[in-house]
C-alpha cells in the first residue's frame, strides 16, 4: 500500500508540473511582448537612420524632425526586461523539462513563427515586384528590406529551432549575446548618423523657431490682406480681438521682421544647426512653389533671414473679409 501511495504521488507531482501556471503564462506572455517591443524598437530606429543617411528627394522637409529618442528608450528598457523574462523561462525549463509541452508555449511560438513567417514573404515579394516592375530601387529601400529580412529571419530561425527543442543552451548564449552587440552597435550608429541628445534638444528649438516664423508669416499675410499694406513693426502683428500673440524664441532671442518693400518682407532668427546636410540633394531643390515667391525655410547655423514677397494675385487685398490664420 505504501507503495501504491508513493507512486500515486509521484505521477500527481508530474502531471501538476507540467500543468501551466499563472506565472507561466505570464512569463511566456511577457517574453514574447518583450520580444515585439524589442523588434519593433529596433526596426524604427534603423528606418530613422537610413531615411536620414539616404533622404528622399520627394520629402521635401525643410529641417530635421527624425528622433531616434522613443526606440532607444524602448531599446534600453525593454530589451534587458526581455533578456530577464527569458532566462527565467529557460529556467523552468530546466528544472520541469515537462513546461516545455505547455499549450501557452507552443501557441505564442507558433504565432511567432507564423508573424515573422509573413514579413519574410511579404519582405521578399515587395523586392522582386519592384524589380520586376522596373522601379528603381534606391539605397534607402534595399537598407531597409535587409534589415526586416535579418532580423525576421533571425526570429524565424531561433525559434523554429526552440520549437523543435535543437537550441542548446551554449546556442542560446552566442543568440543573447549576438542580439545585444546587435543592438549596442545599432544604438551608436543611429548617435553618429542623427546626433546625440543634446543635438536633438537644439534641432527641436530649431523647429519650433520655423514654426514661430510660419505662424508670423501667415499673420503677415492675413495683415496684408486686410489692411493692403504691411506692417511698419513686428508689434503691429498682435491683435486681442483675435486672440493673436506674437510667439517669443525658446531661446531667448528675438524674431526680427524687416518690411523691405510695398509687398515684400524678411523674417529673421538664430538657429543652432543647418537644417539639412551640405551633401542633401533637398539643398538644391527650387523654392518656388506658388505660394510665394521664395518658399522655402532651409537655413544654416546662427542667423539666418527669409526673404519673401507676396502675390498679390494669390493674396488679393479684401479689406471687407478676415481670413483665418492656419494652426500648425
Amino acid at each position: 500500500m505504501e507503495t501504491t501511495h508513493s507512486t500515486d504521488s509521484t505521477s500527481s507531482l508530474q502531471v501538476s508540473s507540467g500543468q501551466a501556471t499563472a506565472k507561466d503564462f505570464f512569463l511566456h506572455l511577457g517574453a514574447i511582448a518583450g520580444l515585439y517591443a524589442t523588434a519593433i524598437a529596433l526596426v524604427n530606429l534603423l528606418f530613422t537612420v537610413i531615411d536620414n543617411a539616404y533622404p528622399a528627394v520627394i520629402e521635401y522637409n525643410y529641417y530635421s524632425s527624425s528622433s531616434i529618442s522613443l526606440p532607444v528608450a524602448t531599446l534600453i528598457i525593454i530589451f534587458p526586461i526581455f533578456i530577464l523574462l527569458s532566462r527565467l523561462v529557460y529556467k523552468t525549463y530546466e528544472l520541469e523539462p515537462d513546461k516545455k509541452q505547455l499549450g501557452i508555449r507552443r501557441w505564442l511560438t507558433y504565432i511567432t513563427l507564423f508573424v515573422a513567417g509573413i514579413i519574410l514573404a511579404s519582405d521578399l515579394v515587395t523586392v522582386l515586384y519592384k524589380f520586376l516592375d522596373g522601379q528603381d530601387l534606391t539605397a534607402a529601400f534595399i537598407f531597409k528590406a535587409l534589415v526586416v529580412f535579418i532580423l525576421t529571419g533571425a526570429i524565424f530561425k531561433f525559434y523554429l529551432d526552440e520549437i523543435r527543442d535543437k537550441t542548446a543552451s551554449g546556442a542560446r548564449k552566442i543568440w543573447t549575446i549576438g542580439s545585444c552587440v546587435a543592438i549596442v552597435i545599432s544604438i551608436i550608429f543611429g548617435f553618429s548618423v542623427i546626433g546625440s541628445p543634446m543635438t536633438q534638444r537644439l534641432l527641436r528649438y530649431d523647429n519650433q523657431k520655423i514654426s514661430d516664423l510660419q505662424s508670423i508669416q501667415w499673420q503677415i499675410i492675413n495683415y496684408w490682406q486686410r489692411k493692403g499694406t504691411l506692417p511698419q513693426n513686428i508689434s503691429e502683428l498682435n491683435d486681442p480681438l483675435s486672440g493673436y500673440t506674437l510667439p517669443t524664441d525658446p531661446q531667448k532671442n528675438q524674431y526680427e521682421y524687416k518690411n523691405t518693400g510695398a509687398n515684400s518682407f524678411e523674417l529673421c532668427a538664430t538657429f543652432n544647426k543647418e537644417s539639412v546636410s551640405s551633401n542633401d540633394p533637398r539643398k538644391s531643390m527650387p523654392v518656388d512653389y506658388g505660394l510665394m515667391k521664395n518658399e522655402n525655410w532651409v537655413h544654416e547655423a546662427g542667423r539666418q533671414c527669409f526673404s519673401r514677397t507676396i502675390d498679390p494675385k494669390l493674396y488679393p487685398v479684401t479689406k471687407d473679409q478676415i481670413y483665418p490664420i492656419p494652426v500648425r
